[in-house]
């Protein structure tokens, strides 16, 4: 499985960005599917994560209400949905896919490049 995210920018204090995450391969439907960031100089996070035909999805307290996570199974594509973004949410955005979905990146087995999403105060 490849992965490759999309979506990241530059954006103000409250605004909205979609990062995208798409994916190679037939068998992206048996995967649960992470969503983690690693800001400068600390280390990568996990932000949030859905099984893999949707049923629970998992977020993170700081996250929850703003962000929402989402998969087309058909299209191979998972989202993350970011509302009322502040400066606190600058990171590198990184989806990853493991047989479940945990907190711990050592459960990925497959990671796309990363998406920087930079808010501006």
């Amino acid at each position: 499985v490849q992965l490759v995210e999309s979506g990241g920018g530059l954006v103000q204090a409250g605004g909205s960005l979609r990062l995208s995450c798409a994916a190679s391969g037939r068998t992206f439907r048996r995967y649960g599917m992470g969503w983690f960031r690693q800001a400068p100089g600390k280390e990568r996070d996990f932000v949030g994560g859905i099984a893999w035909d949707g049923n629970n999805i998992y977020y993170v307290d700081s996250v929850k209400g703003r962000f929402t996570i989402s998969r087309d199974n058909a299209k191979n594509t998972v989202y993350l949905q970011m509302n009322s973004l502040n400066p606190e949410d600058t990171a590198v955005y990184y989806c990853a896919a493991g047989r479940i979905v945990s907190r711990d990146s050592r459960e990925y087995e497959y990671w796309g490049q990363g998406t920087q999403v930079t808010v501006s105060s």
